[in-house]
């Protein structure tokens, strides 16, 4: 629903070895108005509980990951919201959200670790890639995010249901067909579930989080 905000350039930051990132201790942002998803994380893990609630936890990620351009992860839903547009705001609720948050090198010196998500929101610089598990569209897609205003793009990897799968993307090649050129500094991730539009019930899990 609500997200993060971040990115833009670069020439050649640093490649990372594969880096399993732990889900425990990420930071949870409530969005005014809405009941808080309960994100529970412990270690390589993360479980979700959303009951007619919409909320984000995240995580800024050290200099030493900046320069990750793909991810893997597991992520399982037992219980799924229905079916809808995420593509205009209103009745866009999904299962799971992993946001990958960029913004220029020359920007990403100044992310400490405690930085807010309001505060990278509001960054004009940024921009967002935003893999999703959840809405009635089909697998591959890229949809203008309607809350981010040209800074952020949706993308499909699974239309709502339920299921496990393993996930593996290429940030850089995806970064590129959504906003052209290459991806900055990745500062930070979140991950997010919604499900207060359509007054149901997520329970899902993310898994097995690897940034190379």
């Amino acid at each position: 629903m609500r997200v993060l905000v971040f990115v833009l350039s670069m020439l050649a930051l640093p490649a990372s070895a594969n880096t399993a990132v732990s889900l425990d201790d990420w930071r949870s942002q409530r969005f005014q108005l809405f009941k808080q998803v309960q994100f529970a994380g412990a270690r390589d893990r993360m479980s979700i509980a959303a009951d007619d609630a919409a909320s984000i936890a995240y995580r800024v990620l050290p200099q030493s990951l900046h320069g990750a351009r793909t991810a893997r992860w597991s992520w399982s839903v037992s219980q799924s919201v229905p079916a809808t547009r995420l593509d205009r705001r209103g009745g866009d609720d999904r299962n799971i959200a992993l946001y990958f948050a960029f913004l220029p090198a020359s920007e990403a010196a100044s992310v400490g670790p405690n930085a807010s998500v309001g505060r990278l929101m509001r960054n004009p610089q940024g921009r967002v890639l935003v893999y999703v598990y959840g809405g009635a569209h089909s697998r591959g897609d890229f949809l203008p995010s309607p809350y981010l205003d040209g800074r952020g793009v949706t993308i499909i990897r699974r239309p709502a249901g339920t299921g496990s799968h393993a996930e593996e993307v290429d940030l850089a090649r995806d970064y590129a067909r959504a906003f052209g050129g290459a991806p900055g500094a990745l500062v930070a991730m979140a991950i997010s579930s919604d499900s207060d539009d359509t007054g149901s019930m997520v329970r899902a899990q993310v898994s097995g989080l690897t940034l190379r």
